[in-house]
């Protein structure tokens, strides 16, 4: 008796398990669309994500750029400045010393 019962247990388990396969093929059909749009939903955030980080670090490089552009600028400038500065002061120093070793005209010559 108890190995009768042992079978009918058996029995109804495997008909219990093979009954929810049968009906869980479709739920599993469901589950792998629902993951599948769950995943394209996930990618296309991922890429949403992705593509305005993008853009704001290309916004970031852009504006650096342009802030590097205007200090170089600046900084030519600054440099050409300098150097005008420093080319007339040049200038009037090599006439100061030219009029210096240059003998004047309007001096007589010493007689010898």
């Amino acid at each position: 008796m108890k190995t009768n019962f042992l079978w009918a247990a058996a029995a109804a388990t495997l008909t219990l398990v093979l009954g929810a396969l049968a009906h869980a093929d479709p739920e599993t059909s469901d589950v792998k669309t629902a993951v599948k749009e769950d995943a394209r939903t996930v990618g296309h955030a991922v890429e949403h994500s992705a593509r305005a980080v993008g853009h704001a670090v290309a916004a970031d490089a852009k504006s650096a750029a342009h802030t590097v552009s205007e200090d170089t600028k600046k900084a030519a400038h600054a440099i050409e400045d300098g150097a005008r500065t420093v080319g007339e002061k040049v200038k009037d120093d090599a006439v100061k010393a030219k009029e210096a070793v240059t003998p004047k005209p309007s001096a007589p010559e010493p007689k010898t």
